[in-house]
C-alpha cells in the first residue's frame, strides 16, 4: 500500500504515459484521503473497537490495489488511490493503535512498541520484494499479488481481533481520562505537538518514495540504493528495541527528544556527504531509528498527555495534519528533485524542516506536564 509504489512508480509512468508529477499527485492524494479520514475512523473504533473497522480496511485495500493493477487511464489511477487512501486509514498504525488501546487498558504503550517491532520490517521486506516480482511479473501482478495478501492475510487476522465491549472501564494506573476531542482540539500543546509530527511525517514520506531515486541521482547504482534503503527498516526495529530496553522506563516526551534530535543530524551527512556510501549507511541508520521511535512517541505521547477514553478520535484528529504533509511529501520532493541545483538540495530542505519540528517538539513540551497536570488537578 506504501513502499511499493516508489519502486514501481517509473514503469507505472511509462505505461501510463504519466509526468513524474501526475504520479506522485495520485499517491500524494491516497495521503491525503487517509489524512481527512483519520478522525472519523479513530472515532469509530473507540466505539465499537478495531475488529471490522480493520477488516474493512483489509478489504477496501484488496480493491484499491487490485483496480490499481488493472488502471489503464489517469482517471482509473487516481481513483484507485482513493481507495487505497481511505484503506489506509481503516488498518494502518492509527487504527492499530487505537485498537490496541481499548484492548489493552495497561500495558498498551508496550502493546505499541511490540506492534512497532514486527512493522519495522515493512520498507526491508517489500522494497526488495517488490523490485524481484516487479522484474518478473511486472508491476500490474506485483499489486495483484499484494491484493491478494490483503485477502489471504490480513482479513482473517484482523477478524481474529475478536470482539470488545461497547466500553471499556478505565483500568487502575491508566491516565485519568480527562480530554474530549473537542477539550483536546482547543489546548496549544495539541497543536504545537501536531505540527511537530506533521513535519516529520512530511520528511519521511518525502524520503520513503525519493530515497531510492536520489541515491541514484547522487552516483550509487540501482541495486546499491535498494541494498542502502533496505537498511531503514532493521535500524527502526533496533531503535524500537532500545526504546523498550533502554529507555524502558522513560516517559514518552523524554523519548521523543531523542527522537527530534536524531534526524537533523543525518540528514546533514546525506547531504554533505551523500555520493559515500558509508555516509548514505549513517543516514539510513539515523533516519531508520528515528522513524522507528517515533512511531512510538506518537503512539502513547497522546495518551499520557489528554487519556484514554478518546484516545482513538484525539490521535486521528492530531494525525490529520500529519497525514496532508504526508501527501505534500512526495510533490514537494519531486519539484525539489527536477530542480537543477543538484541532487543535495533536497536533503538540504529536509534538514531544515528537521529542525523546525525539534523547534516546535521542544516548545510543546516545554511546560506540557504541568499544564495538563493542572488540569486534571482543576478537574
Amino acid at each position: 500500500m506504501y513502499y511499493a509504489f516508489a519502486v514501481l512508480a517509473p514503469d507505472i509512468q511509462r505505461e501510463l504515459h504519466l509526468s513524474t508529477e501526475m504520479a506522485f499527485a495520485a499517491f500524494s492524494w491516497s495521503l491525503l484521503v487517509a489524512g481527512l479520514a483519520s478522525t472519523p475512523v479513530g472515532a469509530l473504533v473507540d466505539r465499537h473497537g478495531g475488529r471490522y473497522v480493520m477488516a474493512a480496511g483489509s478489504v477496501a485495500s484488496a480493491i484499491g490495489l487490485a483496480w490499481l493493477s488493472r488502471s489503464t487511464s489517469t482517471a482509473s489511477f487516481f481513483a484507485a488511490w482513493t481507495v487505497i487512501g481511505l484503506a489506509s486509514s481503516l488498518s494502518l498504525y492509527e487504527a492499530a493503535f487505537a485498537t490496541i488501546n481499548r484492548k489493552v487498558a495497561v500495558g498498551a504503550g508496550r502493546a505499541i512498541s511490540t506492534l512497532t517491532l514486527f512493522a519495522g520490517f515493512a520498507s526491508t521486506i517489500f522494497w526488495p520484494l517488490t523490485f524481484a516480482l516487479d522484474a518478473h511479473i511486472g508491476w500490474r501482478d506485483t499489486f495483484l499479488v499484494y491484493a491478494l495478501l490483503q485477502v489471504l492475510v490480513c482479513l482473517p487476522l484482523h477478524l481474529w481481533l475478536g470482539r470488545d465491549a461497547p466500553h471499556q472501564p478505565v483500568a487502575a494506573g491508566a491516565p485519568r481520562d480527562s480530554h474530549t476531542l473537542g477539550e483536546a482540539i482547543r489546548h496549544p500543546i495539541f497543536w504545537k505537538l501536531a505540527l511537530a509530527f506533521a513535519v516529520n511525517f512530511f520528511i519521511f514520506s518525502a524520503l520513503a518514495v525519493h530515497l531510492i531515486p536520489l541515491l541514484k541521482t547522487l552516483g550509487h547504482s540501482a541495486a546499491t540504493a535498494v541494498l542502502l534503503a533496505s537498511l531503514v527498516g532493521p535500524m527502526q526495529v533496533a531503535g524500537r528495541i532500545g526504546e523498550r530496553t533502554l529507555a524502558r522506563d522513560a516517559a514518552p516526551q523524554v523519548v521523543g527528544r531523542f527522537v527530534f534530535a536524531t534526524l537533523p543530524f543525518g540528514l546533514l551527512s546525506l547531504a554533505l556527504l551523500g555520493t559515500q556510501a558509508w555516509a548514505v549507511a549513517l543516514f539510513c541508520a539515523l533516519y531508520g531509528m528515528s522513524n522507528g521511535v517515533l512511531t512510538i512517541v506518537r503512539g502513547t505521547l497522546p495518551r499520557v498527555l489528554f487519556g484514554v477514553r478518546h484516545y482513538g478520535a484525539i490521535t486521528g484528529a492530531m494525525a490529520a495534519p500529519a497525514l496532508v504533509s504526508k501527501a505534500a511529501g512526495p510533490l514537494i520532493g519531486a519539484a525539489v528533485l527536477s530542480r537543477s541545483a543538484g541532487p543535495t538540495l533536497l536533503p538540504l530542505v529536509l534538514f531544515g524542516c528537521a529542525l523546525c519540528s525539534l523547534l516546535l517538539y521542544h516548545s510543546a513540551i516545554r511546560t506540557a506536564g504541568q499544564a495538563i497536570d493542572g488540569e486534571r488537578q482543576a478537574a
